[in-house]
């Protein structure tokens, strides 16, 4: 039997940051960051220190399958991790599956400072410049603003018929409804 081909590793930079793949560095404050109910507000549910640990293993070994995912974010200046941003192909049956979503979490040292639109501008350019993706969406819980907002700041569109209820979240919670987003390859992008 032959031997799969591992994919190249994807990494790269925006102005402010670099987006590469998980270190055992990033373990702690990825935990902080998972632990602060402000981050977590729109998110089921706060995570144990193992769980937070046990998800950045899995953003890891999906990135190391793939060659990309959601990718650990580093901050250029300080070094510091900030949180992640990336793409992602779901694996709850969502209505609108198969796709590809893009997502972030930030912690709150790194709000309001634009670096989660400047992530995700970047992540789009992957997926569409070098993975070829088509159409990418996104998706957060109704309430959600500040991730809504970032959504259109980096071009996506409101589905509001595709408006639909999270199959992972309980029926009956609050956080059940979410929004649906998408944008498409730019035209000068269009395969020929």
């Amino acid at each position: 039997m032959a031997d799969s081909i591992t994919p190249p590793l994807i990494e790269f930079e925006t102005p402010r940051l670099r987006l590469r793949q998980w270190r055992e560095s990033d373990l702690a404050p990825f935990a902080a960051l998972a632990a602060d109910p402000q981050v977590m507000a729109f998110l089921l549910p706060l995570p144990t220190r193992a769980d937070s640990d046990a998800l950045a293993e899995r953003l890891k070994a999906r990135i190391d399958e793939n060659g990309w995912g959601f990718w650990a974010v580093e901050h250029k200046d300080s070094g510091e991790f900030a949180g992640f941003t990336g793409l992602n192909v779901p694996l709850a049956a969502l209505p609108f599956s198969p796709c590809v979503e893009i997502g972030w979490r930030f912690g709150r040292k790194w709000w309001r400072q634009g670096l989660a639109s400047e992530a995700a501008r970047g992540a789009l350019q992957v997926g569409f410049e070098r993975l070829g993706f088509d159409e990418i969406v996104a998706f957060t819980a109704v309430g959600n603003l500040r991730s809504a907002a970032v959504m259109e700041r980096i071009g996506m569109h409101e589905d509001v018929a595709g408006a639909f209820d999270h199959p992972s979240v309980p029926e009956g919670h609050a956080l059940r409804r979410h929004r649906l987003y998408r944008i498409g390859r730019p035209p000068q992008q269009q395969r020929r």
